[in-house]
């Protein structure tokens, strides 16, 4: 017997019992990183997340699958994009919100979200918790249930409980056991080696200087100063800088060694910072922004930074995050993503399903396209 359980706050979990259900891998689904967005404002009511993490025990009490789970009133911070369908309800007269969602707020991170140990058993968990999450969607009444950037092994295990399969693309780098950046770089096409090789003299032509960061050695300043380039940087697109200083302060200090800060300097003046987090094989890019606009340095600190750091740490992959065609010319390749999705309604889900197949038909063929700008001088790179 497995017995579900939601929780509207996961410090009711034990963060022992939570953390060894996630992949080392994934630092963004950490107890720590998650009770800290509770704890600091950065989800609840006033933006749209409303926790609702599902878990499920055996019959000896012990914690065997979670899932971060939350009521949605938008669909903002989920970076798979579903507003057409929201509209579609509206014009309809139907309500499309509330929704749940299965994600780490903010964050188009790939990783595992049924959240199980390895085991025997851990197939059977997937798919109890699967259960457990649609049983809840028909009990709340909500038009819909979202898992989002689930491994493809577990967007298999959906599709096959009757979920609607959704392909995405993001632009992902593979660690081919590189040297150091130049071996890297010997891998291009002489054209597109000496393009990057410009873009990075041009940094220190400008007279910056890059300083790495870990988490729990950046001090309280230039925590300050990130974070005020972080609001800015959302102000100025039109966006809502949901993260807080404190939620910052507070990973900082409980999972610092799985921060990066990529801090620029020009003399003594910070002018621009990166923020990622790292897994035990994926480097993650979150979040930029620059106080001063100098050419190419946008690249340096998103994006050679972060290889070199892979490199030298021996880490298989980098994520820098969504969208972004300009990444294939710097080495990241196009790579699929996935969700599924519930559909209460019957019709809606039959319209649904059509778009998802045709937008999968589209989608397999601007893989391809962006494949055919690869750097690489080989295509298996």
């Amino acid at each position: 017997m497995l017995t579900p359980s939601v929780h509207p706050r996961i410090d009711a979990i034990s963060a022992a019992d939570w953390n060894h259900l996630v992949d080392a891998d994934s630092p963004f689904l950490r107890h720590e990183f998650l009770v800290a967005m509770e704890r600091h404002g950065c989800v609840g009511e006033a933006l749209g997340w409303i926790p609702q993490h599902l878990v499920l025990r055996d019959d000896a009490g012990r914690l065997v699958a979670a899932a971060p789970m939350y009521l949605k009133y938008n669909s903002y911070g989920e970076l798979v994009f579903d507003w057409a369908w929201a509209d579609a309800y509206h014009r309809a007269g139907l309500r499309y919100y509330p929704k749940l969602v299965v994600a780490c707020p903010y964050t188009p991170a790939n990783g595992p979200r049924l959240l199980t140990a390895p085991g025997p058993r851990q197939i059977e968990y997937r798919r109890a918790l699967a259960t457990a999450a649609q049983t809840l969607a028909e009990q709340l009444g909500v038009s819909s249930l979202h898992w989002l950037f689930p491994t493809e092994e577990e967007t298999t295990l959906l599709e096959g409980q009757g979920l609607l399969r959704r392909t995405g693309c993001q632009f992902h780098w593979q660690n081919r056991g590189y040297r150091d950046f130049d071996d890297f770089l010997a891998a291009f096409s002489a054209e597109k080696r000496k393009k990057i090789r410009r873009e990075r003299r041009r940094v220190a032509e400008a007279e910056i200087r890059i300083q790495l960061r870990h988490g729990h050695e950046a001090s309280e300043a230039e925590w300050a100063l990130f974070h005020h380039l972080y609001e800015a940087t959302f102000d100025k697109r039109g966006g809502i800088p949901t993260l807080s200083l404190p939620f910052f302060h507070e990973i900082a200090r409980t999972m610092g060694e799985q921060l990066l800060l990529v801090l620029a300097y020009r003399g003594e003046r910070l002018v621009a910072a990166a923020f990622d987090l790292i897994g035990t094989r994926t480097l993650y890019g979150r979040h930029w922004g620059c106080f001063e606009e100098y050419h190419s340095l946008h690249f340096e600190a998103c994006y050679y930074q972060g290889l070199d750091y892979c490199i030298a740490r021996g880490l298989q992959r980098f994520e820098p995050g969504a969208q972004g065609e300009h990444k294939v010319s710097r080495g990241f390749l196009p790579t699929p993503t996935w969700s599924a999705h519930w559909i209460a309604d019957t019709r809606f889900r039959r319209a649904i399903a059509g778009f998802l197949a045709e937008e999968r038909a589209g989608m397999r063929d601007y893989l391809a396209e962006m494949r055919a700008h690869s750097p690489y001088k080989r295509a298996d790179c």
